[in-house]
């Protein structure tokens, strides 16, 4: 069984390996772990100007593009002010 399989139907964070940051509802996986995310929207973060949401939809991610995947308080989460908060962008992970 997949680590991520308690997680099905439960909000997520995905970092991939390109510094992308997405959230959503996990909604399936593989053996592989490609995951599919429903209600997704990517925070584009960036140190000048508050954080960026951009709604995806329904988004497929592959396994090997994943760098880490995490549970989502969404109290916690909805009490952030995206749109004051200033951060640095993720570099991409170099292997």
């Amino acid at each position: 069984m997949s680590q991520l399989q308690p997680y099905i139907d439960r909000k997520v964070l995905v970092v991939m390996n390109d510094g992308r940051v997405i959230v959503g509802t996990l909604c399936g996986l593989d053996q592989t772990t490609n995951i599919i995310v429903r209600g997704c929207q990517e925070r584009v973060f960036s140190e000048d100007e508050g954080v960026e949401v951009v709604d995806l939809g329904l988004y497929l991610v592959r396994g090997d593009n994943i760098s880490v995947v995490g549970l989502v308080d969404e109290e916690a989460d909805a009490a952030i002010d995206l749109a004051s908060t200033r951060a640095a962008p993720l570099l991409p992970v170099r292997h």
